[in-house]
């Protein structure tokens, strides 16, 4: 439970009473949840999107242990995954509105699901949505090696395009160049730009994919060719200052900011952005990696490992 924004010891276990699930909803005992830099953002009240006192959390996997009265498609033993904006996901068991969960095949495991769901939604958002990624394009993918970026390299490589990536460590390089980077640059050693322009011969990339923010923006947008675009979809670093829409004009680039949530909201569309995923594990598109496990109740561990930056992989709670 979250009753005051600050460090991570303000996560703090509590016992609640689930209820039942009305019409149109589930029961759900969860099994994994996602811990993503939106809770850290919840947490500390940089985001303000959560009413406190409230149960953080965007994403969890889990079995349907009750079905609403009149609720269709879903019965007691199936496993499901979800996403969502309603937050409660920190919990050992919790009510689902049913347009929210997602049936895993047989060859997703739960802890897969939940380390990978948001983040390859994300992905499957970006490289066919956004910028419909195509075989000999030039992709810049920043934070590579990061959850969304190494499934986005994934992605666009597995599309045939060329994928040049950025880190921040040579470590981090050679876990980008191994998702399938045909070329990865230390930011800290290289100018990013610079060199990308070198790899294109000058021409730029056909889209720039940037969850950095602030620090990447303006080199994000030299390293655009004619028709560019742009797509920012975080801001590690921090907000991007207002931008003058004009300097876009000299190479007719574009610029998108878009959030993976607006896409889910029509069901018919986030069922089909589900199957996508699951096929892209299934096929070997996207590398079956579950997170670094930690109990619910320590969940403010998982937040301190979450900000270290250190780690290599998702982390995921077990309640």
């Amino acid at each position: 439970m979250l009753r005051t924004y600050g460090s991570p010891d303000v996560l703090v276990p509590e016992t609640v009473e689930v209820g039942q699930p009305a019409a149109n909803e589930l029961r759900i005992r969860q099994t994994a949840i996602g811990v993503n830099f939106h809770d850290v953002y919840v947490r500390t009240g940089l985001y303000k999107t959560l009413a406190l006192p409230g149960i953080p959390g965007i994403e969890g996997a889990g079995v349907v242990e009750q079905v609403g009265p009149g609720t269709e498609g879903f019965a007691p033993g199936d496993r499901v995954a979800y996403i969502t904006r309603q937050y409660g996901a920190y919990a050992s068991e919790r009510l689902l509105p049913v347009h929210l969960a997602v049936k895993l095949p047989a060859d997703v495991s739960e802890e897969l699901a939940a380390s990978n769901f948001l983040k390859a939604l994300t992905a499957e958002v970006l490289v066919n949505r956004v910028h419909a990624v195509a075989a000999g394009q030039f992709v810049l993918v920043h934070a590579a090696a990061g959850g969304v970026g190494k499934l986005l390299v994934q992605w666009a490589s597995r599309k045939g395009a060329i994928v040049i990536g950025t880190a921040g460590s040579a470590e981090k390089a050679a876990i980008a160049k191994a998702a399938g980077c045909a070329h990865a640059i230390n930011y800290r050693e290289e100018d990013f730009a610079a060199r990308v322009r070198e790899i294109t011969n000058g021409q730029g990339v056909h889209v720039a994919y940037d969850a950095v923010g602030r620090d990447t923006f303006d080199g994000s947008l030299e390293c655009l060719r004619a028709r560019g675009h742009l797509v920012n979809y975080g801001q590690a670093s921090g907000p991007i200052p207002p931008f003058d829409i004009s300097r876009l004009m000299p190479r007719s680039n574009s610029l998108t900011r878009p959030s993976v949530f607006n896409y889910a909201a029509e069901p018919a569309l986030y069922r089909e952005m589900a199957a996508n995923v699951f096929a892209a594990f299934s096929d070997g598109t996207l590398s079956r990696e579950t997170g670094q496990a930690f109990a619910l109740a320590a969940a403010a561990d998982a937040h301190r490992a979450l900000e270290s930056r250190e780690r290599a992989t998702s982390i995921i709670l077990k309640p």
